[in-house]
């Protein structure tokens, strides 16, 4: 029976192996792997997702922060400066805290749901790095490979060389 970790070892190797295959077929076909990054192909996204986005991309502005804390600020003077009888909340503010716990319990699961699709990209881009840089280490691995080869086919050149300067040497030591 394996365990769990036994499993994920597999898993992970499993996974090596396919980057590997990718790798290796992008090589074979002189392709290159970067064309992911530079043209992604179109990302389709649902009514929520959109909605999503931008209430994090809004969330996370200075524009939410400013405009959110100065509704804060007129809400906590209207509420204490006016008259009591036009006061709608009036101190502890226990409408307001209700409204910004909801405001709360909304806004984090889309923000997660936003991030959640970030990371996505994230992982892909970041298994893109990974094959881009081991299609490097194979193509310096191969270059480096034939750079050796060159070098011995040139060392074994410079060899015979000298091997037929020697004896044209002697040979001419003989004949004088």
């Amino acid at each position: 029976m394996q365990t769990e970790f036994e499993s994920a070892e597999d898993f992970a190797v499993d996974q090596l192996r396919k980057l590997r295959e990718i790798v290796s077929k992008t090589l074979e076909e002189e392709q290159l792997i970067t064309e992911n990054l530079l043209h992604p192909p179109r990302e389709y996204l649902t009514q929520g997702q959109k909605i999503s986005d931008k209430v994090a991309r809004f969330g996370g502005s200075w524009s939410f922060i400013i405009s959110f804390f100065v509704l804060l600020v007129v809400w906590i003077l209207f509420n204490s400066l006016a008259l009591t009888s036009e006061r709608f909340d009036p101190y502890p503010f226990i409408l307001m805290n209700l409204i910004l716990s909801c405001i709360a319990a909304l806004q984090a699961p889309i923000i997660m749901m936003s991030q959640n699709r970030q990371e996505e990209k994230d992982r892909q881009r970041s298994e893109n790095d990974y094959l881009v840089n081991l299609k490097s280490e194979l193509e310096i691995r191969s270059l480096h490979q034939k750079i050796d080869l060159i070098a011995e086919e040139q060392l074994k050149a410079i060899y015979d060389l000298e091997a037929k300067i020697l004896t044209k040497l002697n040979d001419t030591k003989i004949q004088d």
